[in-house]
């Protein structure tokens, strides 16, 4: 091959590693929007800016707006709590806790109520539930509380627990409702299930020998939690009521404030 006289042997190999490399990014192209999807910016809207510690340190929350976080938090700790669960004959799908803001993560705390230990606490205002340990701690689970009109305060306990429930509408709610009828509780109620409004777990509120019709229970409705969303009973993560569940004792105080 003759090379033109302007061209040293020399530019020609550089020129030629350029194309070379070129080739090498377009034979690539076909790959990067997987990639794009994977380290995308993450947008969490959240006030002010807060370092939060986790039992396994995960991420920093921002407050004072919509900001750019960069990566969705990782974390194995929280891929494994928050993911699928084989329970009851049921399969819990996988929760994407990166989409949720890390505050309502599960995780220990400083007990911020002094209670004695083994009382729930619900923080109706921040959207926590709090289980009180020994030793001024707690456990502290994010929840999504009653709509305005509907919220239940006060003290009363949990009379009882259910693993994966049924779901018997109050009449009141089937009377707002209509369309509720076929769950009724003279109808028997919903069957258990991946789509049932109490989830995997429920935890019923009793004060003074009477069923407040109020409840602590799972939902697949993962996005809800932090807002005011139920008809009044105070929701969790699946995977979180499991939990919960499992430290959460008959006859246990509780408190929604």
């Amino acid at each position: 091959m003759r090379l033109p006289n302007t061209l040293s042997r020399r530019q020609f190999l550089s020129l030629s590693g350029v194309t070379i490399a070129s080739a090498g990014l377009a034979s690539c192209a076909t790959s990067t929007a997987e990639f794009r999807q994977q380290t995308a910016p993450y947008f969490r809207p959240v006030p002010g800016q807060v370092t939060i510690t986790y039992q396994e340190p995960v991420a920093t929350a921002w407050r004072g707006g919509p900001v750019d976080t960069g990566l969705p938090p990782q974390s194995a700790y929280y891929a494994e709590i928050y993911g699928p669960v084989f329970d009851g004959g049921f399969a819990l799908p996988a929760i994407p806790y990166q989409q949720i803001d890390p505050r309502f993560y599960r995780q220990q705390v400083a007990d911020p109520f002094g209670e004695a230990p083994g009382t729930i606490i619900v923080d109706t205002k921040d959207r926590f539930l709090y289980l009180v340990q020994p030793g001024g701690r707690a456990m502290r689970y994010g929840v999504g509380i009653g709509r305005e009109g509907f919220a239940w305060s006060g003290r009363g306990v949990i009379q009882w627990k259910q693993k994966w429930p049924r779901w018997r509408p109050p009449n009141e709610m089937v009377a707002r409702q209509p369309h509720l009828a076929e769950y009724s509780i003279a109808n028997g109620g919903m069957a258990p299930g991946l789509n049932n409004p109490l989830g995997a777990r429920a935890m019923y509120i009793f004060k003074n020998g009477q069923d407040t019709l109020y409840r602590l229970h799972g939902s697949p409705e993962w996005k809800s939690i932090g807002r005011a969303v139920s008809s009044g009973c105070v929701r969790l993560m699946n995977q979180d009521v499991i939990d919960l569940y499992d430290r959460v004792r008959v006859k246990s105080p509780i408190l929604v404030v």
